[in-house]
């Protein structure tokens, strides 16, 4: 039975790519979040506009991030992560 690490095998670089893919969407998160957060939160308190009688800042930076968030993790889950076999495909038998 092989016990070591083969970093040739094709799960590694499924997992390689899977983790750029999530390491994407923390970029994308946070870009939005700062954007609206430090965008429209810079204005003067008697000048924010509001959604649902939260500051619009706060609206489209927490609750739009995080919808928007929740529709694109899922997205990538669906359609870019694959199932991956955790057992070892390589395991002799004896």
């Amino acid at each position: 039975m092989k016990h070591g690490i083969d970093e040739h095998d094709s799960r590694f670089k499924i997992a390689r790519r899977e983790a750029w893919i999530g390491i994407i969407l923390v970029i994308i998160n946070f870009v939005w979040w700062y954007g609206f957060a430090y965008g429209l939160g810079s204005e003067s308190v008697e000048e924010y506009g509001y959604v649902f009688g939260l500051p619009a800042w706060f609206f489209y930076s927490c609750v739009g991030g995080f919808v928007l968030m929740v529709v694109l993790v899922t997205l990538a889950v669906k359609y870019l992560f694959k199932e991956v076999p955790f057992d070892d495909e390589q395991e002799e038998t004896s």
